[in-house]
């Protein structure tokens, strides 16, 4: 039965979604460094879009993040191990970002472009290796009975992601122009400490999971009768992707897969050139970051509150369908405005559509994703399957500079970009009722 709206928000007087906000802070800055401040920085050098297209590759590693989120799950880290397992691994991943934005600081991308890469990659590394800890540690946060709890678990992170992407992605945009980009850079390195002190600040989540992997350990020794070191690289590298497919069938679970692939690839083309676009329609530095960035968070936070409701009382399954239709609507909206021109109000407009549609369609994604995601392993089978959305997103978004430059003019990349919503909307909708089982399936485990 559907909860009321006053007991659905009631959910959210949980420490425990403080801590979610807080660590979502720290998943979403990163791509201020890698994304729109990076795009902006290139742009204002003078880089070519395909350059500057190619380059946001480097989120690349977003998408392959599941290949070392066993270690994430398993590797005890010596001397910051004492945090606890997620922790620790966030602690220590917020270091290596600080040293390269430290070094990244330091170049000048129109004449070392090569170097500015390597050193956002590093950068959007340690973020993905991060990202995977903070998926487990927001999992990890709620035991299987509360289910009710999981949309506005994934709310929090969302809210906190578009906080720790917007604010200072904000705050770039307005001191760009005065202290210019490689001093933003060494600002961007004071919010990174900031970000560790919240991770000293929340509290490690205590789960069943080093029960579980000895009892998968012992099983594993015991049926291959092998040592304890071949076990423990079984269970490590083999057992979350096997628990995976045992549990869904691997016909339902190649089908869920493909789904995670597809959802967001449009939205993924968008994103990847929005600030170039941006400033080539005519809007400011100061424009790009006081609608974009400021105006947008408080847009997203509101419809990510509803979002999180409506996916509570009406179901995941729902919420994606809405969020996908209102995804094809943005992308049309940004065509309006490619073909009239830098129109503030229509940009403002547009805006509130698209952050209406990240809200609804990335709660009930991760409320989703979460539903499939195992105790025992939750690092490593949350990145599989979040790495499969990332994969479109980081890869095929890649050549989104290319696409503006062979389809001529950005109104016919905007229409192809909603096109492209369509294959999964056309999915979700003929598999719906089986995805409803699948989510009440895990509701009942």
């Amino acid at each position: 039965m559907p909860h009321s709206w006053k007991e659905t928000f009631s959910r959210y007087r949980d420490i425990r979604l403080l801590w979610i906000f807080l660590m979502g802070c720290s998943s979403g800055f990163p791509f201020v460094l890698i994304g729109s401040s990076l795009s902006g920085w290139l742009a204002d050098a003078g880089t070519s879009r395909a350059d500057i297209g190619l380059l946001g590759t480097v989120a690349t590693v977003y998408a392959i993040n599941f290949l070392w989120a066993p270690l994430v799950d398993r590797v005890k880290l010596p001397l910051v191990g004492r945090l606890g397992q997620r922790r620790s691994w966030i602690f220590t991943t917020q270091i290596l970002m600080l040293l390269f934005v430290l070094l990244i600081s330091t170049v000048d991308p129109a004449s070392n472009l090569v170097l500015a890469g390597a050193l956002a990659l590093g950068i959007a590394a340690s973020s993905a290796t991060q990202d995977v800890a903070i998926d487990a540690f927001r999992i990890d946060q709620f035991a299987r009975h509360e289910k009710e709890k999981l949309p506005p678990a994934a709310a929090m992170a969302i809210i906190g992601w578009w906080t720790g992407y917007s604010w200072p992605g904000y705050l770039a945009f307005v001191q760009a122009d005065r202290i210019g980009w490689n001093g933003v850079y060494l600002l961007m390195a004071g919010i990174i400490l900031l970000l560790m002190l919240f991770t000293l600040i929340v509290r490690e989540p205590v789960t069943s999971r080093d029960l579980l992997q000895e009892q998968a350990d012992r099983r594993y020794q015991q049926e291959l009768h092998s040592s304890k070191i071949v076990a423990w690289l079984m269970v490590t590298v083999v057992e979350p992707f096997a628990e995976f497919f045992r549990k869904n069938g691997i016909k339902v679970a190649l089908m869920l897969m493909l789904f995670i692939f597809l959802f967001k690839v449009g939205e993924a083309f968008l994103g990847r050139m929005s600030i170039v676009f941006y400033k080539e329609v005519g809007f400011s530095n100061e424009q790009i970051g006081e609608y974009t960035k400021m105006f947008g968070w408080f847009v997203t936070v509101s419809f990510t509150l509803l979002g999180s409701a409506f996916n509570t009382r009406f179901g995941v399954v729902r919420g994606l369908l809405l969020g996908g239709v209102a995804m094809a609507s943005s992308n049309l909206m940004f065509a309006v405005i490619a073909a009239v021109g830098p129109v503030e109000w229509l940009l403002v407009l547009t805006l509130i559509v698209d952050n209406f549609t990240t809200a609804f369609s990335t709660v009930a994604f991760v409320s989703f994703l979460t539903l499939l995601t195992g105790r025992a392993f939750s690092a490593t089978q949350y990145a599989l399957l979040a790495s499969l959305g990332n994969l479109s997103r980081t890869t095929l978004a890649g050549l989104s500079g290319y696409s503006v430059d062979w389809l001529g003019s950005w109104e016919r990349f905007f229409i192809v970009t909603a096109l492209m919503v369509l294959p999964s909307l056309l999915m979700l909708w003929t598999l719906r009722h089986r995805f409803d089982a699948i989510a009440v399936d895990a509701d009942n485990k």
